[in-house]
């Protein structure tokens, strides 16, 4: 199997690791921290580092292009360095690309999600070359696994599910009304 790895911030790890292993495509994830300054970053010692996540998944089962699309709905990327109650550059939306072609499929998405209206702001998506990537302490890997009550800001937004384009490149009627078939959720290809 021939695997292609991303790295997503987009806020407290722990939740977006909770609903990101889930994705049909997902191999393995794992949380840590990256795009900051603080070399060998720890939870307690991070930095100018992001809260991330890294992701390997199988492209023959799901697309980058998928991955990001349900990144956008599990976070608010409207929110400048803040998700929920956690406050800080650490909780800070930005996307890690690992080629070009992850840098134009970011690029693409977010226009998409800002031209579609569904959000409640302008995009603050912090998009930029994926660099080390300092895994977190073992306690904080599949936390709410462990933790099933445990702390998160993330959920599934059923109102921000990014509509498809027809051909034309205008926006389809049957999206613009929520779509079900659009919708991508934890077990949905």
């Amino acid at each position: 199997m021939t695997t292609e790895r991303a790295v997503l911030a987009g806020g407290c790890f722990w939740g977006m690791q909770d609903l990101i292993r889930k994705l049909p495509g997902v191999v393995a994830t794992r949380v840590g921290h990256t795009g900051g300054d603080v070399p060998h970053a720890t939870y307690r010692n991070h930095g100018s580092h992001a809260e991330a996540i890294e992701i390997i998944f199988d492209p023959a089962q799901t697309s980058y292009r998928r991955l990001l699309e349900f990144f956008f709905q599990i976070h608010d990327p409207t929110t400048l360095d803040r998700q929920g109650n956690d406050r800080g550059t650490s909780y800070r939306s930005a996307i890690f690309f690992t080629s070009e072609e992850q840098k134009a499929v970011a690029l693409d998405t977010i226009a998409d999600v800002e031209a579609s209206g569904l959000w409640p702001g302008k995009v603050v998506t912090d998009v930029q070359p994926a660099g080390d990537f300092w895994e977190a302490e073992p306690e904080h890997q599949d936390y709410l696994e462990r933790i099933p009550h445990g702390y998160t800001c993330h959920f599934v937004r059923p109102d921000w599910v990014l509509p498809r384009r027809a051909e034309t490149g205008a926006w389809s009627k049957k999206a613009k009304k929520g779509d079900e078939g659009n919708r991508m959720a934890p077990g949905s290809s």
